[in-house]
């Protein structure tokens, strides 16, 4: 599934880049809304757990980068920790989303960026660590959007994403997938106005690899102790991995 990812042409990858921005451009406004009722605010503690993987307390007043940022729900859970003192740095492609969440992080350490996390704007090696909250699965090249971020990350510093995946179980994965393919398309198509958008998300995590594949592709982006576990019996999953002293990107 991955190397098919990889493999799709260029333009194919501009297109689906273009998507996406426009999907999340257009649902901005009501975003944070449908998160918490959707996920009957469960999202919260995934945040909360994705923050505690990240060891953010090694530099307490380093640099992080919070990708695919949205309406920074996740940069303002690392910001708001007792005891840090650093800064967050939240980047996303879509300006609507940012403008959005602008007045959340008010009087918090939060720097807003827009750019794409494919191609961020920054040197090697300058972040502390990094997160990425359900933004992987939309990145038109996973495994470069992965080197990307291994690129501006320091050594020792841990990269942290939380991904929606499906259930191993059962019971409960046939329970999800009713909900997530036909109940939450039609509250979200109500709530937000949009024809198409909560159509995408259960497409779009269809398509994406299982936790073990993510894992795996962490790895060939140059991640090493690379985990993960699943949340909330498997509704979601949080990866981690970590940067080694001084060791190149892979190649593309």
């Amino acid at each position: 599934m991955a190397a098919s990812r990889e493999a799709v042409p260029a333009q194919s990858r501009r297109e689906r880049s273009a998507q996406v921005r426009t999907l999340f451009s257009e649902i901005a406004p009501r975003y944070d809304l449908l998160n918490h009722v959707l996920s009957l605010n469960v999202d919260r503690r995934w945040r909360r757990r994705a923050v505690a993987e990240l060891g953010w307390e090694r530099d307490p007043a380093g640099t992080y980068l919070d990708a695919c940022a949205g309406t920074f729900d996740l940069s303002l859970e690392l910001a708001r920790q007792p005891g840090f003192r650093g800064r967050v740095v939240g980047a996303d492609f879509a300006f609507p989303m940012l403008a959005q969440g602008l007045p959340k992080t008010r009087g918090r350490p939060v720097w807003p960026l827009c750019g794409d996390a494919q191609r961020l704007p920054f040197p090697d090696g300058c972040f502390a660590g990094a997160t990425v909250g359900f933004g992987v699965r939309n990145l038109s090249e996973l495994g470069g959007g992965l080197r990307e971020l291994r690129r501006v990350l320091a050594p020792g510093a841990r990269l942290v994403v939380l991904e929606f995946t499906t259930p191993p179980g059962r019971i409960l994965r046939a329970a999800y997938l009713l909900y997530f393919n036909h109940l939450l398309p039609r509250i979200g198509r109500v709530v937000s106005g949009h024809r198409w958008a909560y159509t995408y998300l259960p497409e779009s995590v269809k398509g994406f690899p299982g936790p073990e594949g993510l894992a795996g592709l962490m790895a060939e982006a140059g991640f090493e102790a690379v985990e993960w576990s699943l949340l909330t019996g498997g509704i979601a999953a949080v990866h981690s991995g970590s940067v080694g002293p001084s060791r190149p990107v892979p190649a593309s």
